[in-house]
């Protein structure tokens, strides 16, 4: 796995301060803030593009293209694959994207508010900007295997490692894949604003709350994780090291309001156990979706609670750390989940003193060691309605 996150750029320095309960939230930097309510994000720190990537790759790409890169390179570092060594075809790469668009968009606009020109080029460069994300990755380490892009918004990142999954079930040898997302820039935060999701305080502490009484929105961040999914037996044949398998997904979509059968994130969730051949009493943590809104919240832990019970099964949240990353928020949660059962332990949801009354989950404000932890559910919400649930196990 390679990660770039608001509280760590690399999987292992960004554990770590998640153990740390080490958040990332702070006043906005990458552009002046001072006239919008919202002012705090999650930036991805110390990030110079120029000490991870070639300089001839620095034009033709923008800053989340560059965090995607670099988590890419890390990824397959770890996963220990020769590229060159690897037959044509026999890997690929399926990422997810939501907004990270915008910064390229906003540039594109830029240059034609300056120079003049046909309107709507910008408007092509910026629907294909995904694809020529992903290919960026496919190109620059010779992944000429599948290649797609999923757009589910904060559920995006579990769509792509199963879309992943069902090419390697059709023979492909490896993928890349997950999510990197930003969209800190003005154009992006004006959109973001638009959406009336964002909390508006300006203390870091108080801004991001899920499953509070106080949660009043979320907080825009930035980054995500790119992880290499590889067939389990595979992956023995060559020694590779693993942190966990995908052994169940599913996905779900919300009834339009005011229509019958409203909000399915517990059918997701049931579902993807269903896949995994598992009942909810295996389940050892839960990684919450964690939308910081009262009603979604509200909607979480009525799904929770009718899969385990009230209080059934810990609940954690560790994006209170980084923010809401658009489509890299379920990747990372992945990557924590693996983690967490590597090492035996949940990470915190931080910031949150109290649960409400109506979210009776028994959510982990401080790292809570877990012997025994062999199962994870990771949670997926985007915008519009989707739904979306894996189960990941420990590694035997």
């Amino acid at each position: 796995m390679g990660v770039a996150a608001p509280n760590g750029l690399g999987t292992e320095k960004w554990w770590s301060a998640v153990l740390r309960g080490e958040s990332g939230i702070r006043p906005l930097s990458r552009f002046d803030a001072a006239s919008y309510p919202a002012r705090l994000a999650g930036e991805v720190p110390d990030f110079d593009p120029t000490e991870h990537l070639p300089n001839r790759l620095l034009p033709q790409t923008d800053h989340m293209t560059r965090l995607a890169l670099v988590a890419a390179d890390e990824a397959l570092g770890d996963a220990a694959v020769d590229t060159e060594r690897l037959p044509d075809y026999a890997a690929g790469v399926i990422t997810a994207g939501s907004a990270g668009g915008f910064e390229f968009g906003q540039r594109e606009l830029q240059a034609l508010w300056s120079k003049g020109g046909q309107y709507v080029s910008a408007y092509q460069s910026f629907a294909w900007f995904y694809a020529v994300n992903t290919g960026q990755i496919s190109i620059k380490n010779g992944l000429r295997g599948p290649s797609g892009v999923l757009v589910t918004e904060q559920a995006g990142g579990l769509d792509a490692v199963a879309q992943a999954r069902r090419q390697l079930r059709k023979g492909v040898g490896l993928l890349v894949t997950g999510g990197v997302d930003s969209s800190i820039c003005p154009w992006g935060w004006a959109a973001h604003l638009a959406g009336a999701e964002l909390s508006t305080s300006a203390d870091p502490a108080r801004a991001y709350l899920p499953f509070s009484a106080d949660a009043d929105g979320h907080v825009v961040g930035e980054g995500g994780a790119l992880l290499v999914l590889e067939d389990a037996a595979r992956a023995a044949g060559r020694g590779a090291r693993t942190y966990g398998s995908v052994t169940g997904y599913a996905a779900t979509f919300d009834a339009p309001p005011g229509t019958p059968g409203g909000a399915r994130l517990g059918a997701a969730a049931d579902l993807a156990l269903r896949d995994a051949g598992l009942d909810a009493a295996d389940v050892d943590v839960v990684f919450a979706d964690a939308a910081g809104r009262r009603t979604a919240d509200r909607e979480e832990a009525e799904a929770l609670t009718g899969l385990f019970g009230e209080r059934g099964v810990p609940v954690t949240a560790p994006k209170t750390m980084t923010g809401r990353l658009a489509a890299g928020a379920a990747s990372l949660d992945l990557a924590a989940a693996c983690l967490a059962l590597r090492d035996q332990v949940i990470p915190p949801t931080v910031n949150v003193r109290q649960t409400a009354a109506d979210c009776p989950v028994d959510l982990v404000t401080s790292t809570r060691p877990a012997p025994g932890l062999r199962t994870a559910l990771v949670l997926a919400r985007g915008r519009g309605g989707f739904n979306s649930a894996m189960v990941v196990r420990a590694s035997p």
